[in-house]
Formats: structure tokens, C-alpha cells, sequence
């Protein structure tokens, strides 16, 4: 199988949801239904940062940023590696991002009032 159909079949994985799939996506949805977590989400899908760039970025304390990272990485939804002294942070994967960018273009829609599509 080529690189291109390996990536095209993995954006789509049509399997009726078990329990324990509605039970994981339920569970990504809980995360995602915090607006600092959402804003933090939304930053790492432009690409990695590190806690005092999702900071400055958010206007959040770092108690707060560093709570909601801390429990994005325990559920999963961010990976981390170090760069020296820093820890960096990177959303987990694509079908997560394509999630939270609908979620915010769904949203624009809602708030501008431009008719929905496909």
C-alpha cells in the first residue's frame, strides 16, 4: 500500500462505536468542553509550544495552563518532549486537530451567521 492510501484510510475508521469508544470520545469531548483547554488545544494545532508561549498566548496564569496541559497529557490528547531545560507541547495526533478545527469553524459559523455546508 502506498504512503498516500495509508494516510487517506487512516482519516476514517467506520466502525459502530462500542463502549468503550462512546466511553473514549466522551472523554475527549469533557476535555475539549473547557475554554482554556480549547484555546490551548487550538494553539498546539499551529504547531508546538511550550508552557510560557501558551501563556502569553491565552492570558491564563501558568498555574492554570500548566493544570490543563497536566491533564491534556494524562487523557492522552498532547505528547511532550524536552528541548533542553523546556518541555514542549504538541498535540497527539491528526484526527484530534481536524476535531478542534471543525469545533472552532462550526463555531464562526454560529457567530457570524454564515449558512452552513458540507
Amino acid at each position: 500500500m502506498s504512503e498516500v492510501s495509508v494516510a487517506a484510510a487512516s482519516l476514517s475508521h467506520p466502525v459502530a462505536p462500542d463502549q468503550q469508544r462512546l466511553d473514549t470520545a466522551t472523554e475527549t469531548f469533557r476535555m475539549l468542553a473547557d475554554t482554556t483547554r480549547l484555546h490551548i488545544l487550538w494553539l498546539l494545532t499551529r504547531g508546538e509550544a511550550d508552557v510560557t508561549a501558551l501563556i502569553e498566548q491565552t492570558g491564563a496564569t501558568r498555574t492554570a495552563v500548566s493544570q490543563h496541559l497536566a491533564k491534556l497529557r494524562f487523557t492522552g490528547l498532547v505528547d511532550t518532549r524536552k528541548e533542553g531545560r523546556r518541555v514542549i507541547y504538541r498535540i497527539h495526533d491528526g484526527h484530534l486537530t481536524r476535531l478542534i478545527l471543525e469545533g472552532i469553524n462550526h463555531a464562526d459559523h454560529v457567530v457570524t451567521g454564515e449558512p452552513p455546508h458540507e
